[in-house]
């Protein structure tokens, strides 16, 4: 691990100069150099101070846990599509998460396939056109703008009943799709 490189990426994330976190740590901004560069290594106590800096420490500054990713781009998503539905998976292998987000477009009088009883709850945002939501042996519309939820614990799915397009933003909890 290269340790100076490390402090160097906090200390330039956090906005700090060298001559910053030389002074918060009572150390020279030319031993901070150094550091940052692997030319000199640090005693544990002082590194303890610069960590403390820099507002972490050691647990997090060795760990070797890959950073977790926040931000999605359409590199990311999965698309599946049929001529009446396009399904794309918008956060990267959600399954494996407590919550999954997609964005379905259905095509006019077209429904998803119907889904069982299963543990968890659903949330949907109509982005745009109108749907009707079919929970146990009852049906709600719901058309842009507005939002449905429910817990997953009948049969369930969605009908477009818009002339054109519906798209829904649909979050299932735990993942179902």
């Amino acid at each position: 691990m290269e340790i100076g490189l490390k402090i160097k990426r906090l200390r330039t994330f956090l906005g700090l100069t060298q001559e910053e976190l030389a002074d918060r740590c009572e150390l020279t901004k030319g031993y901070i150099s150094q550091l940052e560069n692997d030319l000199t290594e640090p005693s544990i106590s002082t590194l303890e101070d610069i960590l403390l800096a820099l507002g972490t420490n050691f647990k997090e500054f060795f760990s070797d846990e890959e950073e977790e990713n926040i931000i999605f781009t359409v590199e990311d998503y999965f698309i599946k599509e049929s001529p009446n539905e396009k399904i794309t998976w918008l956060v990267y292998n959600s399954q494996k998460n407590e919550m999954e987000p997609i964005l379905i477009e259905l095509a006019e009088n077209h429904s998803t396939e119907l889904d069982l009883p299963h543990e968890g709850q659903e949330f949907g945002y109509v982005l745009e056109g109108e749907i009707e939501v079919f929970l146990g042996n009852k049906s709600y519309p719901c058309k842009a703008g507005e939002t449905f939820y429910y817990t997953s614990n009948k049969n369930h799915y969605i009908k477009n009943i818009y002339p054109g397009v519906s798209k829904i933003i649909w979050v299932s909890s735990p993942p179902n799709f």
